[in-house]
């Protein structure tokens, strides 16, 4: 009954959580070519068969911050050992996969409101993103900061008379991730009120960067590589480009893969790991069978019962997640969360009117940052990263 309550709980958070405030735009409307660069510069310049695997995973945002716990409590597993590990969670093949890259990980559970965005632009811009993921690779390119290194191979494929850049591990079984700073990477920033967000290197790794690029230590995982890019040129865009799954990887990877998803090799999204977290369109949630409350009238109707009646109000609150009793209990463990850990999915664990005062407090706290400027902004003005201030 706890496993029930806490899942119950956590989709709560979500649909009460102001995702809506984060968005620069209506959510009808898709994201814009300023909005997709922003928020994929800090990973454009990855291989790209983790850049598949990170974002195919952003479509999972709880599952994502589990597995950045487990990768914590278990530190001294790494590469594919940490892969092997988890092979029979519940979680998507994409986020078990990132359990061999911990840093990456925890960067996505840190950054959920970032996340989040790159999920929703991979469920309904599939074709959109890979056309930005060039475009900034393009840009990376020009500026003289992408070529390639004893950690990577740059390379350029040919696709409807048009030349895709394609990043590949100079080492298919040792793969490094990139550090870099986006201000740097991509040459003059061409959209001022769309700054993008860096995120620097681990401690462990050195300080921030102001130019250049690290790489974090290789990592012994070519067992869990199975993402890539088909990338299609046409339209005069990559439009035709989409991320494709190695299924007999894939399938060595965990327990419960279903290939019958993935026809012809292509990746498509599983709303079964979604957990409950909203969808961003209204046509998203009906594609999807995601049924929430929408209006204001019926989200403090929720609210009075979280006061009144705590997680005991909600325990029958998730019909739009996957049934509880079909996944370990431990693999959804909210109970360590530390006080300094909240965001989006922050006090579930309270219940009652701690969750609902949580709620209102993000609320306050989160209409004041800005993905497309004034407020906290990532990269130029208000509290910034990476270009001045503290880096």
């Amino acid at each position: 009954m706890e496993r029930r309550k806490l899942l119950a709980l956590s989709t709560a958070a979500l649909a009460l959580a102001p995702f809506h405030g984060l968005r620069a735009q209506d959510s009808n409307k898709p994201f814009t070519m300023e909005q997709l660069d922003q928020m994929l510069a800090p990973i454009a310049l990855y291989p790209d068969a983790l850049l598949s695997q990170v974002l195919m995973a952003a479509t999972y945002p709880l599952e994502v911050v589990e597995a950045a716990r487990w990768s914590q409590a278990n530190p001294n597993l790494k590469g594919d050992a940490a892969v092997a590990a988890v092979k029979d969670k519940s979680w998507d093949v994409s986020v078990k996969s990132l359990v061999a890259f911990p840093q990456t990980l925890q960067m996505m559970s840190n950054q959920l409101d970032w996340t989040q965005k790159l999920g929703d632009a991979m469920i309904g811009q599939q074709k959109d993103v890979a056309t930005a993921v060039q475009r900034l690779r393009a840009k990376a390119q020009a500026a003289g900061n992408l070529k390639s290194t004893p950690q990577q191979t740059v390379t350029t494929q040919s696709s409807g008379g048009a030349s895709a850049i394609v990043i590949e591990p100079a080492n298919p079984e040792l793969l490094y991730v990139p550090y870099y700073n986006p201000a740097w990477a991509y040459g003059a920033w061409p959209y001022p009120a769309y700054p993008p967000p860096y995120y620097p290197p681990p401690p462990n790794y050195g300080a921030a960067l102001m130019s250049g690029m690290m790489f974090g230590l290789g990592v012994a995982a070519g067992a869990a590589m199975f993402g890539g890019w088909h990338w299609g040129y046409g339209g005069g865009g990559w439009g035709n480009s989409y991320t494709t799954v190695n299924v007999n990887r894939a399938t060595n990877i965990t327990n419960n893969f279903n290939a019958d998803r993935y026809r012809n090799g292509q990746w498509s999204h599983d709303p079964a790991h979604r957990d409950g977290v909203p969808y961003r369109t209204p046509a998203e949630r009906q594609e999807f069978g995601q049924h929430r409350p929408d209006s204001a009238a019926q989200r403090e109707q929720f609210r009075g019962q979280l006061d009144g009646r705590g997680a005991e109000g909600v325990q029958n609150r998730g019909a739009e997640a996957r049934p509880a009793e079909n996944r370990p209990a431990e693999n959804r463990s909210f109970e360590n969360r530390t006080a300094g850990d909240r965001g989006a999915f922050g006090d579930i664990n309270r219940g009652g009117s701690g969750a609902s005062r949580d709620f209102n407090r993000g609320s306050q706290s989160w209409g004041n940052r800005s993905w497309g400027g004034g407020g906290e902004r990532f990269g130029g003005g208000g509290e910034r990263f990476g270009g001045g201030g503290r880096r």
